[in-house]
């Protein structure tokens, strides 16, 4: 009997959720609790906090949130990757598939599922990344094959989708009411770095004044336009 036990422990999927809500991570954690083959392993808040759990308890597969108080999810993706971490990475967010399901994938995520889902959706999507295979909604897989195919481009509707990823973090920030000195320091970048950011995101989006780019970033974060 004991044996036993051993073998289903070991064979458990060891999950880590990266996100700054505290709620969040509960319900989530309470989700995975009620699966016998997952494991809650550990928890994080932001992107340094995220890369030290993740090292400490080596998970099979990260959950992880785009927007984080002290930068990208994707930058978090990309710095894991660039370390060699063999971890499993999901994002879930509450950002539009279109907008960032490829920018994720390019960085080395397995898959993307927006917080709009179930958590029975959730549960199975993580499944899904801890067997090394791909997750997407079918309405973004095909997308993504229209894309690479050359028969349809991301970036439709919103201007939004032509920003950089560097640029979507600012924005994000910007809506998030960070002035340019503080997404400087979060960002690691200097003030002037920002500032030309800023300038860039303003011509993409057709703005003209700051305070159009605090107004529209903040619409976009509120109502995900």
């Amino acid at each position: 009997m004991k044996n036993g036990q051993k073998t289903s422990h070991a064979t458990q999927c060891r999950v880590l959720i990266v996100d700054d809500h505290p709620a969040v991570r509960e319900g989530v954690a309470v989700c995975i609790a009620q699966q016998p083959s997952m494991q809650m392993c550990c928890e994080a808040g932001g992107v340094l906090d995220g890369l030290e759990k993740i090292n400490a308890c080596q998970p099979d597969v990260a959950v992880i949130d785009i927007s984080l108080p002290d930068g990208s999810g994707i930058d978090l993706i990309k710095r894991l990757k660039a370390a060699n971490n063999p971890v499993k990475i999901l994002v879930w967010s509450m950002h539009p598939d279109s907008l960032y399901a490829e920018r994720a994938i390019k960085a080395g995520a397995l898959g993307y599922i927006n917080k709009e889902n179930t958590t029975g959706k959730l549960v199975e999507a993580i499944q899904t990344v801890s067997r090394n295979e791909l997750y997407l909604s079918p309405e973004t897989t095909k997308l993504l094959i229209s894309h690479v195919k050359g028969e349809q481009s991301l970036c439709v509707g919103s201007l939004v989708h032509t920003l950089s990823n560097r640029e979507l973090e600012v924005f994000s920030m910007i809506g998030k009411g960070l002035k340019t000195s503080m997404i400087a320091e979060r960002m690691n970048i200097s003030v002037h770095t920002v500032e030309t950011h800023r300038r860039r995101i303003k011509i993409k989006l057709n703005l003209k004044t700051a305070g159009e780019l605090t107004s529209r970033a903040t619409r976009w974060l509120l109502e995900g336009e």
